[in-house]
């Protein structure tokens, strides 16, 4: 993982911090952090038990993964050095040059 400023300006004055984390993650772990279709998948019969075990979570997971094509990849969000994100992450991005681009254009929007 690491931090990045939004445009080079940034990153040559003193009053600002790096705003942009750009990590890599697998495809378990977007899986992991797609909330809705957790709560979707775990309401059918086969992964009913998914909250209380993890053996049919990780089913569960991989069923997820299968099904909508996941792939790990880099991702990005907005934070400061030491925070916690300030916002959902978004990819995952083939590569990182990739993830930090995208950060960058849409972060420069705003």
């Amino acid at each position: 993982m690491s931090h990045h400023y939004v445009t080079e300006a940034d990153a040559s004055s003193p009053y600002t911090l790096p705003n942009i984390w750009v990590a890599q993650f697998t495809a378990h772990e977007v899986a992991e952090g797609m909330e809705d279709e957790i709560r979707q998948y775990s309401r059918m019969p086969q992964h009913r038990l998914a909250s209380m075990n993890s053996t049919v979570r990780e089913r569960m997971l991989e069923v997820i993964i299968s099904d909508l094509e996941i792939r790990g990849g880099f991702m990005w969000c907005v934070c400061f050095p030491g925070c916690l994100p300030d916002s959902e992450w978004n990819g995952p991005f083939p590569t990182y040059a990739e993830a930090l681009a995208d950060a960058r254009e849409q972060l420069a929007e705003d």
